[in-house]
C-alpha cells in the first residue's frame, strides 16, 4: 500500500502539471483533495464539457444563505486537474477537508482577535474564498525565498515550481521545505488548522481501511507534514469529537478570473491569472506567444507594432532573464521587455495589458441541469429569453421602453435591483418622460449567495420581488423610504407591491404633521403621477394621494416659514423650488391655484424669512399674479433704505434664485439694486459682500458676464453695453449695415 502525497500550490500552472503527470505516472485506484467533503456528490459533473472553468463551489448553510463560502477552480488549478484525472480514468475521488458544517460553527464562534492569529498559510491550499472576510496571514515560504537570494516569495515560488519542466522529486522537495518551515519556525497553529489535519488524516486512514492500495492525496503544501506523519488514530478522534454541526447545500456556480486575484480580497488569489492559464497551456513558450497576444490587443487598440518590436522585446526580456540567473523569463521580465520595447516607456499601456491578458475578464459556464435554487433557475431563463448574458467585465445597454424586448429588459433588471441584486446600474441622464434608459452590467459570482437569500420570498424574481416589496412597505415607517419604494416598484411592474406601498404612503402621510417631510417626497411621487404611463403602467393610484399630500402642504406651508433659522430657511427654500417644478410637472389647474394662494400668503407675510418671501415674490411673478407696476413695488419696499441690510439681501437672494434674467431685461428691478446697493454704508457692504457672492455664483456664465456690462453703464446701462463702448460707436458706419440686415431678413 502506498500513500502518495502531493503538496501543491492552488491556481499555480507548474503544480497542476505535476500533480497530472505525478498521477499518470502512479496510476492511484483513490484520489482525496483538500476540499469540503459536502461537495462530493457534485464532483460527478467535473467531466461534463459544459462545466468549463473558472468556476467554484459555493457552500453556504439553507437556513442562512449569507454564511457562505466558495471553493474556485480554474483549469490550471491542481486540485481541478486532480478531480479531473478521477472522473476520467473512473476512480473514485473525495474531499477530505473539515466539513463545513463544523467549520461555520467554528468560524462563528471565533473571537474576531484571533483572526490576526491564525495558522500561517502558503497561499496554495484549497482556502475557501469568504466574502466580506479579511484575515492577516503570514507566509512562512519567504523565509525560503529570503534564503535563496528572492526578496518576493510569489517570484521564489514560481521560478521555483511553477516555470519547472523537469516535474522529478518536486513533491519530495515541497515536504521537505515545509517540514523545515514548521520544525525550525514557531509559528502560530491554532485549533481550527489542527482540526482540519485531523480530519485530512482521518480521511486517508478510511481510504487504507476500504482496502485502496495507491492513494493519492492532494493537498496545500502547507500540510503535506502533518499528513506525512500520520500519528494515532485515537488523538485525531479524540480531537473531531463532538464538534458543533449545521446543515450544508452545495452546488457549482461560474466564477471569474478577476476574483482569481488578490485584488478581489480573496485569501489564496493569485496575481495574474490570465498569465497563468497562458503557462498552463504554453509551459515551452520563450515569451514569444505571450508578446505576440500583447502586439494582437494594442493593434486592436490602433497602435502600430510590428514584428520587429516583438522579437525585439522578446529577446530583451530572455536578456533579463539571463541576467538575474533565472531558468525562464517570467512575468516581471516580459512586462518590462514590454514596456521599454512596446510601449515606449508609458506606463499607462501596461494598465491595459494587466486588464485584458494578465488578469482577463474570462468567466466560466455552468450546466443548465446542475440543480440550483429555483430564483436562480428563473434568473438564468430570463437571461436567456432576453439575450442579457452573464459577463466578467461591463457591458452597456441603452432601452428603447417602446420595444417589448427592451420594456422587459427594464423591467427585469429594475426588479432584480428592488432585491438588491446589484446587477446592473443604471446611468446617464433618464430626463422626464423619456423612452430611454441607459444600464451597465456586470456579473458578480457574489450574486450567488443573494439569489439564495432572496429565493425564501419566491420562486421567480417577480414574486420574490413583490413579497420582499411588501414585507420592506410593512416594516418602513418613514414616508421618504416608502415614496423611494413605491419609486422603483412601478418601473418594475409588481402590481400588488405598488398597492401595498400606496396603502402605506397613505396612512402615514395622514399621521405625519411634518410639512416639510411631505414636500420632500412630493417631487418623487409627481414623476410616477405623471410619467408612469411611459411604461405602460397604472400610476394613477398615486394621483389622489399626491392631490392630498399637496392640499395639506399649502395649508401648513406659511406658517412653518415663519421664525426659522437661516439654515432651516435654505432647506426651505429647496424644497419649495423642487415643490414648484413638481406642480408645473403635474399641470393641475386646481393645485395649481393652491399653490398660488400659499405663495401669495407667504409673499405677503413680513413674518416670513426673508429669503423664502423674496423668492416667493419671484414665483408670484412667474406666475403672472403680479403686474409689472406692483412687482416692481414691492421689489422698492423690500430693497428700501428702511430695510437691514442683511434682510434686503437675503430677500434678494430668494428672488434671484435659479436665473438673474429679470435684472437683465427689467430696467426699473435693475434700478432699484443698482441704487440700493449705492446707499449701503461700507461696513454694511462688507458684511453682505459674501451673501451677495453666494447670490450670484448661482446664475450662469453668460449671466453673470452681462450683469458685469450692464453694471459698468450704472443705471444707463440698460442694453447691457457699458456707457465707453457706445461713445465708440460709430454711427455713420452702423448705418450702412441697416440695408444688408433688412435684405437678410426679407424685408424691403
Amino acid at each position: 500500500m502506498s500513500i502518495h502525497i502531493l503538496g501543491i500550490r492552488h491556481h499555480g500552472p507548474g503544480s497542476a502539471r505535476h500533480v497530472k503527470e505525478y498521477l499518470e505516472k502512479v496510476k492511484p485506484d483513490i484520489v482525496l483533495v483538500e476540499g469540503p467533503p459536502e461537495a462530493d456528490n457534485i464532483l460527478e459533473w467535473v467531466n461534463n464539457d459544459l462545466l468549463k472553468p473558472p468556476v467554484a463551489i459555493l457552500a453556504y448553510q439553507p437556513d442562512a444563505p449569507q454564511k457562505a463560502v466558495f471553493y474556485p477552480f480554474a483549469e490550471f488549478s491542481p486540485e481541478w486537474q486532480a478531480i479531473l484525472y478521477a472522473r476520467r480514468n473512473n476512480i473514485p475521488v473525495r474531499f477530505m477537508d473539515l466539513p463545513m458544517a463544523h467549520q461555520f460553527e467554528l468560524k462563528a464562534a471565533r473571537e474576531p482577535k484571533e483572526d490576526a492569529a491564525e495558522a500561517p498559510s502558503l497561499n496554495n491550499s484549497l482556502a475557501p474564498y469568504i466574502p466580506d472576510t479579511h484575515i492577516v496571514r503570514r507566509n512562512p515560504v519567504a523565509y525560503l525565498a529570503g534564503a535563496a537570494g528572492f526578496a518576493d516569495e510569489e517570484k521564489w515560488w514560481e521560478h521555483m515550481f511553477e516555470y519547472r519542466q523537469d516535474p522529478e522529486a518536486v513533491f519530495t522537495a515541497v515536504a521537505e521545505g515545509m517540514q523545515a518551515l514548521r520544525q525550525d519556525l514557531h509559528l502560530p497553529y491554532d485549533r481550527e488548522e489542527q482540526l482540519r489535519e485531523a480530519h485530512m488524516r482521518k480521511t486517508i486512514r478510511q481510504a487504507e481501511r476500504e482496502m485502496y492500495t495507491e492513494i493519492a492525496v492532494v493537498c496545500g503544501a502547507w500540510h503535506t507534514p502533518a499528513l506525512l506523519n500520520m500519528g494515532k488514530a485515537k488523538d485525531d478522534n479524540e480531537l473531531l469529537k463532538g464538534l458543533p454541526k449545521v446543515k450544508v447545500a452545495t452546488t457549482w456556480i461560474p466564477w471569474t478570473y478577476n476574483r482569481l486575484s488578490y485584488n478581489s480580497g480573496y485569501g489564496a488569489g493569485i496575481n495574474s491569472p490570465g498569465w497563468y492559464e497562458h503557462n498552463w497551456r504554453y509551459p515551452n513558450d520563450d515569451g514569444t506567444r505571450w508578446m505576440s497576444r500583447v502586439a494582437r490587443l494594442f493593434r486592436e487598440q490602433q497602435k502600430d507594432i510590428s514584428v520587429a518590436h516583438v522579437m525585439e522585446a522578446v529577446r530583451l526580456a530572455n536578456a533579463l532573464t539571463a541576467l538575474r540567473g533565472l531558468p525562464k523569463a517570467g512575468l516581471e521580465e516580459l512586462n518590462e521587455a514590454t514596456l521599454s520595447v512596446l510601449c515606449n516607456g508609458e506606463d499607462i499601456l501596461l494598465q491595459l495589458i494587466n486588464e485584458e491578458l494578465i488578469v482577463s475578464d474570462k468567466i466560466g459556464e455552468v450546466p443548465t441541469d446542475i440543480p440550483r435554487p429555483p430564483l436562480q433557475t428563473d434568473i438564468e431563463k430570463l437571461q436567456k429569453k432576453l439575450r442579457l448574458p452573464q459577463t466578467a467585465d461591463y457591458k452597456d445597454y441603452v432601452l428603447d421602453l417602446r420595444k417589448d424586448t427592451d420594456l422587459e429588459r427594464s423591467i427585469l433588471l429594475h426588479r432584480m435591483e428592488m432585491l438588491d441584486i446589484r446587477w446592473g446600474h443604471r446611468y446617464g441622464p433618464s430626463g422626464k418622460g423619456t423612452f430611454k434608459e441607459q444600464w451597465r452590467l456586470q456579473w458578480d459570482p457574489g450574486f450567488s449567495i443573494d439569489i439564495i437569500e432572496k429565493g425564501s420570498w419566491g420562486n421567480t424574481v417577480e414574486e420574490a420581488a413583490s413579497k420582499y416589496v411588501q414585507h420592506q412597505a410593512k416594516t418602513a415607517t418613514s414616508l421618504k423610504e416608502v415614496c423611494t419604494l413605491l419609486e422603483t416598484a412601478i418601473p418594475a411592474e409588481l402590481h400588488a407591491a405598488v398597492e401595498a406601498l400606496v396603502q402605506q404612503v397613505n396612512n402615514l402621510a395622514a399621521a405625519t404633521g411634518d410639512v416639510m417631510q411631505l414636500m420632500t417626497v412630493i417631487p418623487g411621487l409627481v414623476q410616477i403621477s405623471r410619467y408612469g404611463n411611459v411604461r405602460k403602467t397604472d400610476a394613477t393610484l398615486v394621483d389622489g394621494i399626491v392631490a392630498g399630500m399637496i392640499t395639506r402642504i399649502c395649508i401648513s406651508l406659511p406658517a412653518a416659514c415663519i421664525g426659522i433659522a437661516d439654515d432651516a430657511a435654505a432647506e426651505l427654500l429647496e424644497l419649495i423650488y423642487n415643490m414648484n417644478d413638481a406642480l408645473l410637472i403635474l399641470q393641475d389647474s386646481e393645485l395649481t391655484t393652491q399653490w398660488q394662494q400659499t405663495i401669495s400668503h407667504i409673499a405677503r407675510n413680513d413674518s416670513s424669512a426673508p429669503v423664502i418671501g423674496g423668492y416667493a415674490t419671484r414665483l408670484l411673478a412667474d406666475h403672472r399674479q403680479l403686474s409689472c407696476n406692483d412687482l416692481v413695488r414691492v421689489f422698492s419696499y423690500a430693497m428700501s433704505a428702511a430695510t437691514p441690510p442683511a434682510t434686503a439681501a437675503a430677500w434678494l437672494e430668494g428672488f434671484l434664485k435659479g436665473s438673474g434674467t429679470l435684472l437683465l431685461v427689467d430696467n426699473d428691478l435693475w434700478t432699484v439694486v443698482y441704487n440700493w446697493m449705492h446707499q449701503l454704508e461700507e461696513d454694511a457692504f462688507k458684511q453682505l459682500l459674501p451673501l451677495l457672492r453666494r447670490t450670484f455664483s448661482g446664475f450662469t456664465k453668460a449671466e453673470r458676464r452681462k450683469l458685469g456690462e450692464k453694471a459698468k453703464g450704472g443705471v444707463s446701462g440698460t442694453t447691457g453695453v457699458s456707457q465707453q463702448t457706445m461713445e465708440n460707436i460709430d454711427a455713420t458706419r452702423a448705418l450702412k449695415g441697416i440695408p444688408v440686415v433688412l435684405q437678410m431678413l426679407g424685408v424691403k
